[in-house]
């Protein structure tokens, strides 16, 4: 007997158990099949948001006010679910001018978050008309 695939829209509700959505008005909307947020395993991993206001769709000028929105955008999925940056355990940036904007976004970054600073990840990425692209990993408390 061989397994055969099962499309996640029919298979049962035991088998996604364990998995919370987040969801907020407060952060862009998703643009594909995925989730804004999603709780598992006591962490909320955030889709990557790029700097799209979630009110306007307007995307600022320049790399530091590009990651300035992009964290407000992560930040209002953590706090739909009570988080703030000082859950975050790991972070994961995309910048499309890496060895240019490093520095000015690292500086807009620092604002967001305080020491013990979450681990980072930072490449230089091909990216759709924006500059920057963060997701995270926030630890939940229990």
């Amino acid at each position: 007997m061989t397994d055969e695939f099962v499309s996640p829209a029919i298979r049962p509700a035991a088998e996604t158990a364990g998995r919370e959505p987040v969801v907020t008005a407060g952060a862009p909307q998703p643009a594909g099949a995925y989730s804004q947020g999603l709780v598992a395993g006591g962490l909320l991993h955030t889709a990557g948001f790029g700097p799209q206001d979630p009110a306007t769709g307007r995307v600022p000028e320049g790399i530091g006010e590009q990651t300035r929105q992009v964290l407000r955008n992560v930040g209002a999925v953590l706090e739909a679910r009570g988080l703030s940056f000082a859950h975050a355990v790991k972070v994961t940036v995309h910048l499309a001018e890496l060895h240019r904007d490093f520095g000015e976004f690292d500086a807009a970054y620092r604002e967001f978050v305080t020491p013990p600073y979450p681990v980072r990840t930072t490449v230089g990425s091909e990216l759709m008309d924006i500059l920057v692209e963060i997701d995270v990993v926030a630890a939940v408390p229990e």
